[in-house]
């Protein structure tokens, strides 16, 4: 897996003030934060990775090819900081994850005849149950 301390040197943060209601401090402090990672021009990623990002993250990611998040959920600059580095590395992570697969196997006999059993005993269940 990729290295987390070299690629949070390729991330570049904004800062700017959170919107909506707030007290006197909302005003004067810039408490969002903007995470922006080029995936493209990464070092880090092979180009199977990269594509891998592009295609899971599109929709995240601008024209000009910035993976773009931010985070101003908390009151203060340095926790929304890392509040955007974890969905991050979350996001990152789930776009790599390759999923195994599945291989396709036949039921065993015991099993065919345990089901073909329990659809016997059913069918005797609701036979009796008939009114003749």
């Amino acid at each position: 897996m990729i290295d987390k301390h070299l690629i949070i040197s390729e991330l570049i943060f904004k800062t700017s003030r959170s919107s909506g209601s707030g007290g006197q401090n909302v005003n004067k402090v810039e408490t969002k934060v903007e995470l922006r990672f080029n995936v493209n021009e990464s070092d880090l990623l092979t180009e199977d990775e990269k594509d891998r990002i592009n295609i899971k993250l599109k929709n995240r990611i601008s024209n000009d090819g910035f993976l773009i998040l931010s985070s101003e959920s908390e009151r203060t600059q340095l926790a929304n900081k890392k509040k955007s580095i974890e969905l991050f590395f979350e996001l990152i992570e789930k776009a790599l994850y390759i999923p195994k697969k599945r291989i396709n196997t036949k039921p065993s006999k015991s099993s065919k005849e345990k089901r073909l059993k329990s659809k016997k005993i059913n069918s005797e269940k609701k036979k009796s149950r008939r009114i003749e």
